[in-house]
């Protein structure tokens, strides 16, 4: 598999950073984290950065608000739990590209981090449209996705951005690809996937694609029942 363009290859000093995240985590009733894992996986990225001088600006989306601002999905909880996780302040923006995100992002210093609302917030976030995609590299320098769990989505956010600014996969984003490039290109037999989950219809091509190279294919949850 091609090796691709890393965070680790960026000259970042003085830069400000637009790091694309996947803070989807789940909440209580009481809108508390209940699991913190993937906060904690994009820390490496989010230090590597801060510790290179640049001023990190993070972006992730959260639940299904329909392209509305909806607070019930607000980042407001991923925002404090990476303060806790930093140890130094991580503020977040009113909204997703408009002047209080532009304000801060203007103003972050190299070594701090803010994180935008919601990208879903924004309407023309899931239809990749290319205004709000402007409106994304306007904040930045650079551009690094970390959120290997949406990369397959072309969104704003995840592939619309890269098209303006100089672009990097992060530090988890390049580990997941390369643990697959060697269960792809050199697996070990007998080779076996295990597929499972709810979202179906992502996984129709991707089913396709392994019975070429797998042994066996174990089909479980949503998709064995249909």
């Amino acid at each position: 598999m091609p090796a691709k363009k890393s965070v680790s290859d960026l000259a970042v000093s003085g830069k400000k950073v637009l790091l694309r995240c996947d803070f989807n985590v789940p909440l209580t009733a009481e809108r508390t984290i209940s699991d913190d894992k993937r906060i904690r996986e994009a820390l490496p990225t989010i230090r590597t950065l801060q510790g290179g001088g640049a001023a990190v600006i993070l972006c992730s989306h959260l639940g299904r608000p329909k392209g509305e601002r909806n607070l019930k999905y607000s980042l407001a909880p991923v925002a404090a739990r990476l303060t806790e996780l930093l140890g130094r302040p991580v503020a977040l923006a009113d909204d997703v590209v408009g002047e209080s995100a532009r304000a801060m992002a203007a103003a972050l210093q190299p070594g701090e981090a803010m994180l935008l609302e919601n990208v879903r917030f924004e309407a023309g976030e899931e239809k990749n449209d290319r205004t709000l995609s402007q409106a994304f590299a306007a904040l930045a320098d650079l551009y690094v996705n970390d959120a290997f769990g949406t990369a397959h989505r072309a969104h704003a956010s995840t592939a619309g951005v890269a098209e303006f600014l100089p672009s990097a996969c992060g530090l988890l984003m390049q580990r997941e690809i390369d643990v697959m490039g060697k269960a792809l290109e050199a697996p070990e037999r007998p080779f076996v996937a295990i597929l499972g989950g709810a979202k179906i219809g992502d996984k129709i091509a991707l089913i396709g694609n392994l019975l070429e190279r797998c042994d066996a294919i174990l089909v479980g949850g949503g998709m064995a029942f249909t």
